[in-house]
């Protein structure tokens, strides 16, 4: 493909991509191929000879586009949204115009620069704590990871690392402290609440270490308590184990719940005090609700940040940059760079030698990387901060009005939890008073897989304090008011008829 036809083949596709945006509605939200359809469709090997652009492009519409569930569809309301928009496309595209490994400054200069400022107007929007600005006091910063669960897995690594080394900085034989290292490692413990994501869990098991989760209750609205992260972490010391990470979240996966972050620090510090060797790592995961932090209203929940280490938010889910991008801040780069960084000749330049500049690789665990803030800084760029706060309130509104509509109808729905950060979970009341849980559980579970099997809109379930739930998260790019009462009509007819069957 020459220039002339690149230029072709880009103008036609972005005709295409225009047109699929503009009718993503008209589609079945979830694919509905069988496993295995692609390999029916395609040749056992790949053509020998070159094949013009057109017949590829015909193959999307046939052969690529059965197989997509369409996130950016306005009736999408599963898990979390994987945010979209057109001037982040346009960052990818000249990313990959630009491509390179980017493993260091030298690689591409503006690469690692746009970084470090870019995220720093993040940290600024989202009021976070001056220590996770590059020119803060504490010399943290911001980096960009693909995902939250490449972010966990880093600074749980750095975590691990740092604990050792400061359990053993005392012995002075290299032999002896490795052994003291081995043995001290087994001891381990990662935790989390028993509603953080599994990336923490996969973490753990990345890093060779145990995790164990802090129990949550409906009491409690399904947050981690200090006092419940007491007795785990005492329990835990009683039997010899040494807990030395923690996630906390911002925005759990079920319910958008936020853990008591204020008694979780209290209890910390005098479990393992900051800045003495026993302290335990503490990571804010807000890989969804923290693009809501963008809006002063929300920003009330930062300054407790300040006593953590590290917090990670995915502005791929709800802040209209494609994905992959999960911004992750430390109030400490020396711990990340103390774990991951490795050094060779071929590597050594002067401006790293130097060191007067960043060189990211030492932040993460993949050698290079992508020029992602790009995309980033067109998205703020062109929408502006206000204009990503109206984004986010428009689809906290979203939820509020499907809650509304939800109250209306007492007879069919009760609300689980929400509407929080865009999302409520609710249930299926069933008939009559004194329904007992798992009629309730049974009947909701058949109305949703009915909602599936229709195909109309897709929702998500989780299983919450026992119950089973609904998940509705109007938080799509294309969804508007309209839509919601659209979703709202569909459960009910849903409702309708499963009750009308039982």
């Amino acid at each position: 493909m020459d220039s002339k036809q690149f230029r072709e083949a880009a103008k036609s596709s972005i005709d295409d991509i225009v047109n699929y945006y503009e009718t993503v509605e008209q589609r079945r939200v979830v694919s509905s191929v069988e496993p295995g359809y692609l390999r029916k469709l395609l040749p056992e090997e790949a053509p020998q000879d070159g094949e013009a652009w057109a017949d590829i492009q015909k193959d999307l519409e046939a052969k690529v586009l059965p197989g997509i569930t369409h996130w950016q569809s306005p009736n999408f309301l599963a898990w979390f949204p994987s945010s979209s928009s057109y001037p982040a496309m346009l960052g990818e595209m000249w990313s990959t115009a630009f491509t390179g490994a980017a493993f260091n400054w030298i690689c591409s200069p503006v690469v690692t620069e746009l970084e470090t400022i870019v995220l720093d107007w993040v940290a600024k929007a989202f009021s976070l704590p001056e220590c996770y600005l590059s020119t803060g006091p504490t010399n943290g910063g911001g980096v960009i990871h693909g995902t939250a669960s490449e972010a966990i897995a880093t600074v749980l690594v750095a975590a691990r690392d740092k604990y050792l080394r400061e359990a053993t900085e005392h012995i002075t034989d290299e032999e002896e402290r490795e052994d003291a290292i081995a043995l001290r490692r087994s001891k381990l413990v990662a935790l989390g609440s028993a509603a953080t994501h599994s990336a923490t869990k996969k973490a753990a098991q990345i890093a060779g270490v145990r995790f164990r989760a802090v129990p949550v209750y409906a009491a409690d609205g399904y947050k981690m308590t200090g006092a419940e992260l007491r007795k785990t972490v005492v329990a835990l010391r009683a039997r010899g184990l040494e807990p030395f990470y923690l996630t906390a979240t911002l925005g759990t996966t079920d319910t958008c719940a936020i853990d008591d972050m204020d008694s979780v620090a209290d209890v910390l510090e005098e479990l393992a005090p900051a800045g003495q060797p026993g302290e335990i790592w503490v990571h804010v995961d807000a890989a969804y609700a923290g693009s809501a932090l963008i809006c002063p209203e929300y920003q009330h929940l930062t300054p407790v940040l300040a006593r953590f280490h590290s917090f990670n938010a995915n502005l791929h889910k709800w802040l209209l940059v494609n994905f992959d991008c999960s911004v992750l801040f430390v109030r400490n780069r020396k711990h990340l760079i103390d774990a991951l960084s490795v050094t060779l000749p071929i590597l050594r330049n002067a401006h790293s030698d130097s060191g007067l500049v960043t060189d990211y690789r030492d932040w993460q665990i993949p050698f290079g990387r992508r020029f992602r803030s790009l995309k980033v800084w067109f998205v703020i760029r062109t929408y502006g901060v206000n204009g990503l706060r109206a984004h986010i309130r428009k689809h906290v509104g979203f939820a509020e009005q499907f809650a509304e509509l939800l109250k209306g109808r007492p007879d069919l729905f009760e609300i689980v939890t929400g509407p929080r950060f865009a999302l409520t979970v609710f249930k299926l009341k069933g008939r009559g008073d004194g329904v007992k849980l798992e009629e309730q559980n049974a009947l909701t579970k058949k109305m949703y897989d009915a909602v599936l099997a229709d195909g109309k809109i897709f929702p998500s379930s989780t299983v919450v304090g026992d119950v089973f739930a609904i998940r509705h998260c109007p938080a799509t790019p294309f969804v508007e008011a309209h839509h919601v009462v659209k979703h709202f009509e569909i459960l009910v007819e849903a409702a309708e008829k499963t009750l009308a069957q039982s």
